[in-house]
């Protein structure tokens, strides 16, 4: 494992199954619990982000290696907990995110949405 272009999402799911498993987590891993720690882990991604200006933002992000390491680490938890919501519930995400990107398709049709921020029901 290793790149994103050589791991499967299964291959991902599989293993913060097992890392769950052998520390018997299990009864601590059940949708609410999950889904709020998805919250708190976006929550703290977001914080290493306040009071910065977008050029703050990507002046640490490409020249300051402790920053980016925990912008890592923070990225890691969201997706690690989001992955083992979908474990726990059985959602298939590569076919949830497809199906996500088609319902967008038709939200923000690229003739009204191009270069726009405007949300699909004010274009």
């Amino acid at each position: 494992m290793d790149s994103d272009s050589k791991t499967t999402i299964q291959t991902l799911k599989q293993l913060l199954s097992e890392f769950r498993d052998e520390r018997d987590w299990q009864k601590f891993h059940d949708p609410k619990n999950l889904a709020e720690a998805i919250s708190i882990e976006a929550a703290e991604l977001l914080e290493l982000f306040l009071w910065k200006t977008p050029a703050d933002v990507e002046r640490s992000i490409t020249s300051d290696p402790e920053f980016r390491k925990t912008v890592e680490e923070e990225l890691a938890d969201v997706l690690c907990f989001s992955l083992s919501f979908a474990n726990v519930v059985k959602i298939d995400l590569a076919r949830a995110i497809k199906n996500k990107i088609e319902a967008n398709r038709l939200k923000y049709p690229v003739h009204k949405a191009k270069g726009r921020a405007t949300k699909y029901d004010r274009l």
